[in-house]
This record gives structure tokens, sequence and C-alpha cells, in this order.
């Protein structure tokens, strides 16, 4: 059941299942919507730990799973697509995810940013199962916060190591 056609041919910003799936639209860029879902990610992950700190970040990445869930199962009927392409809150949760290993910084989130879109697209074991064996909204976030955890390990010691 999956067409992984951009953007898809029934969308609706009026839909806040849609509006927040797509990251305010972001996932119906052409190329790379996980891509630029990630790095819409980065300047809020910032404003958030600017405003509320890690606290907050941590708050914000818990409801934009639980948001996440609802949008995805929601995209996934509309649109009839099992892992639809265009939803990237998933990306944007995981990428918050990663950066709550370090403080905002410019190298900080640039590694956070690069070390995610690695583990998210290799999917190294047990992320690459998550994306093949839990389905609907649940399994499109599971994965991406598995490779999170993965990618906010390697820069907290990728800093730690280098001391930046």
């Amino acid at each position: 059941m999956s067409n992984k056609s951009l953007p898809p041919p029934n969308w609706n910003f009026r839909d806040p299942a849609q509006f927040l799936g797509t990251g305010f639209g972001v996932g119906l860029l052409p190329v790379a919507p996980g891509t630029w879902g990630s790095l819409l990610a980065l300047p809020v992950a910032w404003g958030i730990f600017e405003v509320a700190g890690r606290a907050g970040l941590a708050a914000a990445a818990l409801v934009a799973f639980a948001i996440g869930i609802w949008a995805s199962e929601k995209c996934i009927r509309l649109w009839q697509d099992d892992d639809p392409k265009s939803v990237v809150i998933d990306e944007i949760c995981g990428q918050w995810l990663v950066l709550l290993a370090v403080t905002p910084d410019a190298v900080h989130y640039a590694l956070g940013f690069a070390l995610f879109r690695a583990a998210d697209i290799l999917k190294p074991w047990p992320v690459s199962w998550a994306d093949r064996e839990i389905k609907g909204g649940l399994g499109v976030m599971v994965d991406d916060v598995l490779a999170a955890l993965y990618a906010g390990a390697a820069l907290f010691i990728l800093v730690a190591w280098m001391g930046v």
C-alpha cells in the first residue's frame, strides 16, 4: 500500500494531522523530505532550549512523539501509504531527541544533524527491525526514536571526546 508520491494528491493544510505531520508543510518538498524535516527541527530545538532548557526540549520531543503517532496514523489512512514520506514529524521528534545530548552550539547541532540522518538512513539494528515490523503511526515514529538513540549516544561521545 505504498505509493511514495510527493505531495500526496489529497493533502489538506486545514487538517491538523496533515499540517503537523508534514512539519507545517516541509514534508511536502519534493526532494529529501526527511532531511528537510530534520533541518526544520534544528532552529526550533535551539529556541525551545533557550526558553525552556533541556527539560523543555525533552517535553517537546515527548509531545511530538504523541502527536506524531496520531498524525502519522491519520495520514497513513488518508493517503493509503504505509509510511508516507511527506510525514516528517518523526524526523523532527528524532532530531530533538538527538539534540538532548548537547547544548545549543552550531558545531554540536551540525554533528547531531549528520549523525541522525546517517542513523535514520542506514537503519542499524534494531532500527531496521522496527521499520519493517512495527506498523501504523507507532511504527512511523519508533524507528526514528531508535535511530535517535544511536545518534544521540554517538553525538555525546564525539563531543566529549573532541572537547568541542
